[in-house]
């Protein structure tokens, strides 16, 4: 049965049906979830090349630009481009037809015109993402990030001390030194103008999603009774058919009188993660994207392995952060063990029944793992590259004063 959004049934429902001679029945609606991700690649390169020039003009400024370590072949955002488009969970998730290419194309384009200023085309990605899988709605934090303070840059503070540092030391020059204050104070001034219109075109885009979802519905049913049967599915967590992530299991076993408490506890978890995450990320607003992503891909009800593929993809723009990760050959190393045990531990349960659950669950716990130590390693890996930035701005700082 299906419990997404009707506009997308609208969309893809009549490419199911009508069929080209002599070609398989779900050729063109194979075809619109191979441009949804060639589109997809396209903007991930985009948006890297955007937050590639945008750090190089941050450290630019703060004369550390040569500890930049730019590949002389290829850009993050070429190689995150890459990395999306020939991902096996994005082949895969094309392959069985999933929805994912479509919701990770809007996420993707709430990001890109996020980064590039984008406020109309931001703003119709993040509604259409939580229309179509309500979890993209977090979102909203790091897209008003971007839109507010810009890009990813280092921590506004060394900007501040780069300024008045400048500005306390050469006294003979007060106009350069109140210049370069200036321009550090605008580093790091947040901008509500765009914030507020994309909350208006948020608004507008919104209603007119459920203008149209109306009249969709109208012969079918209730508006509400729509967002029962897609929002309300997602947070019931009604189906417990058998899948990568770990909720499934944990529900089949718990007590039915638990069952409501813990699945608010669920829910809970991935709101609490938000605001330290922002707190302390702020100045990296396109990375905290990432990392949300990957939480919500983690916690959310009904995960599949285009979820993979988007945060996947995403972390190959962060290649210089991320230079020094802890545990990368590892991570590969799983995540291909993972990726060829799983099939097997599901066939050997649900077609041969030689196994047991345990077998497939096992494979989604150590996925879990896997992505629990990815999320918590390349927020340690940015830190330390803020820290290390830190250092060496200082330095230079107090070379410059000497």
């Amino acid at each position: 049965m299906y419990h997404g959004s009707p506009l997308l049934l609208s969309l893809l429902g009549p490419l199911t049906v009508k069929r080209i001679e002599g070609q398989p029945s779900h050729l063109l609606c194979s075809l619109v979830f191979v441009i949804a991700d060639i589109i997809s690649a396209l903007l991930i390169r985009a948006t890297g090349h955007t937050l590639q020039m945008a750090y190089r003009q941050s450290l630019n400024s703060l004369d550390i630009v040569d500890l930049l370590k730019s590949s002389d072949l290829l850009s993050s955002g070429d190689i995150a481009a890459l990395v999306y488009l020939w991902n096996p969970f994005t082949i895969a998730a094309c392959v069985g037809l999933s929805t994912s290419p479509v919701e990770n194309l809007v996420v993707i384009l709430a990001l890109h015109g996020a980064c590039k200023g984008l406020v109309p085309l931001a703003a119709f990605g993040w509604v259409m993402s939580t229309h179509l899988s309500l979890y993209p709605a977090i979102l909203i934090i790091p897209v008003i990030l971007l839109l507010g303070y810009g890009p990813d840059t280092p921590p506004r503070k060394l900007f501040l001390q780069k300024g008045y540092g400048k500005n306390g030391d050469n006294h003979s020059s007060d106009n350069c030194g109140q210049q370069e204050t200036n321009q550090s104070k605008s580093e790091v001034t947040f901008s509500w103008r765009p914030v507020v219109h994309f909350l208006f075109w948020s608004s507008l885009w919104s209603a007119y999603v459920l203008v149209l979802c109306s009249i969709s519905v109208k012969p079918h049913g209730s508006l509400w009774e729509m967002f029962q049967r897609t929002y309300g599915f997602i947070l019931t967590m009604e189906d417990m058919s058998p899948n990568i992530g770990v909720l499934w299991y944990f529900f089949a076993e718990v007590f039915d009188f638990f069952r409501s408490f813990f699945m608010i506890v669920f829910h809970l978890n991935i709101l609490f993660m938000i605001l330290p995450l922002a707190i302390r990320l702020k100045h990296r607003p396109c990375f905290l994207a990432f990392i949300y992503i990957a939480i919500s891909s983690m916690l959310k009800s009904y995960p599949s392995v285009g979820d993979s593929a988007l945060y996947l993809g995403l972390l190959g723009l962060f290649l210089d952060e991320l230079a020094d990760m802890k545990f990368s050959f590892f991570l590969l190393c799983g995540y291909i063990g993972v990726s060829l045990l799983s099939p097997v531990m599901h066939n050997l349960w649900i077609w041969r029944g030689t196994g047991n659950a345990n077998f497939y669950y096992a494979t989604g716990m150590a996925y879990a793992c896997l992505q629990i130590i990815l999320v918590v390693e390349s927020v340690s890996a940015v830190l330390n590259h803020d820290r290390k930035l830190r250092k060496l701005s200082v330095t230079k700082l107090r070379d410059g004063n000497s």
